[in-house]
């Protein structure tokens, strides 16, 4: 994952920390944090497509391990 990623990430996770209160704004808001940290989590980087001319070199090092 992209450091900013990680980064956005950490940064909601400790805003939900912080939105501990009882009263409703602070559980929506705290919800709707959660909500996305899952969505974040779902994400899977999509792998990008070369071209057939191109050879990547982590496959070639992985394939002479």
């Amino acid at each position: 994952m992209p450091p900013t990623y990680l980064l956005a990430r950490d940064h909601l996770q400790r805003a939900a920390v912080i939105l501990q209160g009882a009263d409703t704004r602070s559980r929506q808001l705290r919800h709707i944090i959660e909500r996305t940290i899952g969505l974040m989590d779902d994400l899977r980087p999509e792998t990008p497509e070369l071209p057939d001319n191109v050879y990547s070199l982590e496959t070639y090092r992985r394939d002479r391990s």
